[in-house]
């Protein structure tokens, strides 16, 4: 398996691995593919965080991180990434494809010097990585989801010691198509 920087004529086969990889999720509203394909034509969009996994020249996995702020009362804003999403394709789960994806994401990240990424996802899959709840570090996404799924890693240590606020995602977050 091979993790390479996502290309043009990847997109559609991105687009159609994504939808495979959430199409039976319980805790999604199916738009996965969607808020991808907004954020490769933001302003936001860092080419060199937008990775696919590949074996045998099939995309088999796929992760986008996007810069994000956290604002404080202040409105002190710090620089942080979201992931959103990391996706496998539902016939190559559990062979770690996710995990690599990530760790690859996270090397590029730091590479780039960004100190942390934020999350929303499974309370169970992330903490091996190295993530914790936000609520930790005094950190609150903008919308009302269980704390347990409202995670973030430092990159580089005590990157977040001294932040705390509400996370303010780029307004493709929120748009639908």
């Amino acid at each position: 398996m091979k993790i390479r920087q996502e290309q043009k004529q990847d997109y559609p086969e991105v687009f159609r691995l994504i939808e495979n990889a959430f199409k039976d999720e319980l805790y999604t509203n199916h738009q996965e593919q969607f808020l991808v394909e907004r954020l490769r034509q933001s302003e936001a969009f860092i080419p060199e965080l937008s990775l696919v996994a590949e074996t045998d020249r099939q995309i088999v996995g796929y992760i986008l991180l996007t810069p994000i702020k956290i604002v404080d009362e202040q409105s002190q804003e710090t620089a942080s990434l979201a992931l959103a999403p990391v996706a496998v394709h539902k016939d190559f789960r559990q062979q770690g494809i996710g995990g690599q994806l990530i760790r690859e994401a996270h090397r590029i990240a730091r590479e780039l010097q960004f100190g942390s990424v934020i999350l929303l996802g499974h309370e169970k899959y992330y903490p091996k990585f190295g993530y914790e709840m936000t609520r930790n570090y005094g950190i609150r996404l903008p919308f009302d989801v269980p704390d347990e799924n409202c995670m973030l890693i430092e990159l580089s240590e005590n990157a977040m010691s001294h932040v705390h606020g509400t996370v303010v995602y780029p307004p493709e977050f929120y748009e639908t198509h």
